[in-house]
């Protein structure tokens, strides 16, 4: 069997991406969840603690490991776990269109190195980590959107704001 790949920033990792990752999980040797950095956004959570909220959430599933590579290429990890395919999640057309250019690149960077689409479930298509934090920074109850650690996490994360601002 393949090992596989699911890059992402994971800010924070939500019920879509745990669906994803689940999925995949079935369909690979070794699947590796790979915490890396993405320029345009602007983080929530240090890296360490998206190492250890997505290593939480996958505990107790022994083919899911979870790793940080934040300065690094995807197919250059790819190449150094000798993962011979990147997973991605689509929620959207939207989704679709973002994935298929970068997909295009990874394939011009590694030819054999191929890019699987996984669709979240249409009640988890709404869902994304940019939606979450903005919920969370009104207030608003994001528990049934992501892992439980990942909410007391983000609770944590608003009480301590609210006490700055104190």
């Amino acid at each position: 069997m393949i090992k596989a790949i699911f890059p992402g920033s994971f800010d924070p990792i939500t019920n879509g991406h745990v669906e994803v990752i689940e999925g995949a999980s079935h369909m690979f040797e070794k699947l590796y969840v790979v915490i890396m950095t993405n320029t345009s956004k602007k983080y929530l959570f240090t890296e360490k603690e998206r190492l250890e909220l997505a290593r939480k959430v996958f505990e107790n599933n022994e083919k899911v490991e979870v790793i940080a590579r934040p300065a690094e290429l995807t197919v250059e990890v790819a190449h150094e776990l000798g993962a011979g395919a990147i997973v991605r999640g689509l929620r959207n057309t939207a989704d679709f269109n973002y994935e298929r250019d970068i997909a295009g690149i990874n394939k011009t960077l590694d030819p054999d190195l191929n890019t699987v689409l996984l669709f979240t479930r249409p009640e988890d298509s709404f869902i994304s980590s940019s939606m979450i934090k903005e919920t969370v920074f009104f207030g608003g109850d994001v528990s049934t959107l992501v892992p439980k650690p990942v909410a007391a996490a983000l609770e944590e994360k608003l009480r301590n704001r609210n006490n700055e601002k104190k």
